[in-house]
């Protein structure tokens, strides 16, 4: 049945609203195909890079990213198995290392089978962190190009309440990868300048200090969890300077590029912001509070991990585990010294991880709001499910529910090949496990001893967790259908 009420006409009023889920007319791919354009035109758009970016991500995005990022990891792998990349005195690196450090990179984890610091040359260095660049900007521009591919695939009306919702046209490919290009890099270069008065402060030349900065705040944005230093980051848990440029961009970088874009256009109007920013800064804000807190008094008089510290470093200290758990793995105390209790929590918060399309892993911390908010509003006995004055459709819930089942599906799948694989107790396997997974990178210290056959199951484990609830979540999204014949509902007993 079509809508009989009126708006006043304006001269972008030129296409009704369908009447139902099916495209009539003057659907977007109708309309698609009158703008199209002909002859030679057609041709160079064709056979350019943004148009095969753009017909790939509208036909098989699940495709187009699992290729891109496997093409990326074997090139890497490549570079770092050149004797050049190793550091002068060692050898070529092995091949299941070279894949290891490669996939760790590009996939932004940070757990390492070699000391990042000692093993690699400054070329073997660059390369890794090139990887984590490319990994982490890669990751933000193919989410933004999935989501332009899935509103293309909805309703004219869901992709205006689209538009309304995030006021950002996702027709453009072009403009998506400028803007993320863009703030990636600003907030990279600000890092960097961060950091560089305190590494010359440390006594480096201004050379040396420069390329740590710059390594450092690269590996931070991305979180990829690389350290350059080759005494690590223990010696600096109460030094203010550098750990607070490794809170805050550990946090922007893993909120997401959507995030970032709906805060800077209208930081004037939060009310304005979308839903998923709003869920997104509400829910990574007090996980990470939660986090620091529980973490801190977890470890607060441990004498090898927060104990040795002064009160200021203790707070510090919480503070970096309160982010670095979530996405970036770079610690200031040895987290094979701390608690069980302390690793049991960090794999809930690792499994979580950051926000959508950011540099960060895990389910996502939407996904997580979601399935909370569908709990209470079960528990309520609310027909609807609500948040921020927005209904939340049964769809977003069936994929989130789709999206955390495979992740503990991925997880335990690798826990069990690993304990079949290895010796070691679970606890040291599943939180191992779950950092591969969420890409995190925080480590308990067994990685560099494990078999060749166990190092294999954590690499496909990080690919799986840098693209693989991403794609799937898309594919999802696009096979989405509507049946003219629905069958009778049923209700099983639940509980």
């Amino acid at each position: 049945m079509h809508h009989n009420s009126q708006v006043p006409a304006t001269k972008d009023d030129l296409l009704p609203l369908p009447s139902s889920g099916e495209e009539d007319d003057h659907s977007p791919r109708q309309v698609a195909r009158i703008s199209k354009p002909t002859g030679w035109r057609a041709v160079v758009a064709r056979l350019s890079p943004r148009g095969y970016v753009t017909k790939a991500a509208r036909t098989s995005p699940a495709r187009l990213a699992l290729f891109i990022f496997g093409s990326i990891i074997a090139v890497i792998t490549g570079l770092l198995s050149l004797p050049v990349a190793t550091a002068p005195g060692q050898p070529s690196a092995p091949f299941v290392d070279a894949l290891f450090q490669a996939t760790s990179a590009v996939c932004v984890t940070g757990l390492t089978t070699v000391d990042t610091a000692t093993y690699w040359s400054p070329f073997g260095q660059a390369t890794i962190i090139l990887g984590a660049a490319i990994g982490g900007l890669g990751v933000m521009t193919l989410a933004s190009i999935l989501s332009l591919a899935v509103s293309r695939h909805v309703g004219l009306t869901q992709r205006m309440l689209t538009a309304s919702e995030t006021r950002a046209s996702l027709g453009d490919v072009g403009s998506l990868l400028r803007a993320v290009i863009a703030t990636s890099l600003g907030v990279e270069l600000l890092l960097s300048l961060a950091l560089l008065p305190r590494f010359l402060t440390l006594g480096l030349p201004l050379p040396r200090a420069t390329w740590h900065a710059v390594f450092m705040s690269l590996s931070i944005f991305n979180n990829a969890g690389f350290v350059i230093m080759p005494e690590g980051l223990e010696p600096h848990a109460t030094d203010w300077w550098m750990c607070l440029p490794i809170v805050l961009g550990t946090f922007i970088g893993a909120v997401g590029f959507p995030v970032i874009l709906d805060v800077v256009r209208g930081y004037k109007r939060p009310r304005a912001w979308s839903l998923h920013t709003k869920l997104t800064l509400a829910t990574y804000s007090l996980l990470s509070l939660f986090a620091a807190v529980a973490i801190g008094a977890f470890e607060w008089n441990n004498p090898s991990t927060f104990g040795q510290l002064p009160l200021h470093g203790k707070v510090l200290s919480a503070l970096v585990s309160s982010v670095n758990a979530r996405s970036s793995g770079l610690a200031t105390v040895p987290t094979s010294e701390m608690q069980e209790t302390t690793w049991f929590l960090q794999d809930i918060l690792m499994f979580i991880g950051g926000g959508s399309a950011s540099t960060a892993g895990g389910i996502k911390v939407t996904t997580f709001a979601v399935l909370v908010l569908a709990i209470l509003a079960e528990a309520r006995g609310d027909q609807d499910i609500e948040a921020y004055g927005r209904r939340i459709g049964l769809s977003t819930v069936r994929l989130s529910v789709s999206v955390v089942f495979i992740g503990a599906t991925a997880v335990g799948a690798a826990t069990l090949l690993l304990l079949q694989l290895t010796d070691l107790e679970l606890d040291l396997i599943l939180f191992e496990t779950v950092s591969a997974f969420a890409t995190v990178g925080l480590s308990t210290g067994i990685t560099p001893a494990l078999p060749d056959t166990a190092k294999y199951v954590l690499v496909a484990l990080m690919y799986i967790g840098r693209v693989g609830t991403m794609t799937m979540a898309s594919a999802l999204a696009l096979r989405e259908r509507r049946r003219v014949i629905r069958m009778p509902e049923g209700s099983p007993i639940i509980g």
